[in-house]
């Protein structure tokens, strides 16, 4: 299983991104999957996470600002940001559990991930 994420970059504060990452190598029969982000002196901290049923659930940092997907043709996972702040700024990674459906630890703590991207990186300037 390989997870490439891809669209981090440059933005201005109250600017968005889509970010993506592409899947290779797990069926997307059932599934769950994940954004995680690691920003500057915090621990690793999940952003948000879908079922196959495309239930989500986010971070409340992420709530109204974040939309989680998936193109299951393309087999990409998404994440739209907007009303970004500076304090986004950090590397975004995607994530894969090879579960029926998240569990709240999923996003809270990264349990039960099996597969982790490289992540992509996002910085909001002021």
């Amino acid at each position: 299983v390989e997870l490439v994420e891809s669209g981090g970059g440059s933005v201005q504060a109250g600017g968005s991104l889509r970010l993506s990452c592409t899947v290779s190598g797990y069926s997307f029969d059932h599934y769950c999957m994940a954004w995680f982000r690691q920003t500057p002196g915090k621990v690793r901290e999940g952003v948000a996470t879908i079922n196959a049923d495309e239930t989500t659930a986010y971070a409340d940092f992420a709530k109204g600002r974040a939309t989680i997907s998936v193109d299951k043709a393309k087999s990409t996972l998404y994440l739209q940001m907007n009303s970004l702040k500076p304090e986004d700024s950090g590397t975004y990674i995607c994530a894969v559990a090879r579960l029926y459906e998240c569990y709240s630890q999923v996003l809270q703590r990264g349990n039960g991930v099996d597969y982790w991207g490289k992540g992509t990186l996002v910085s909001i300037s002021s």
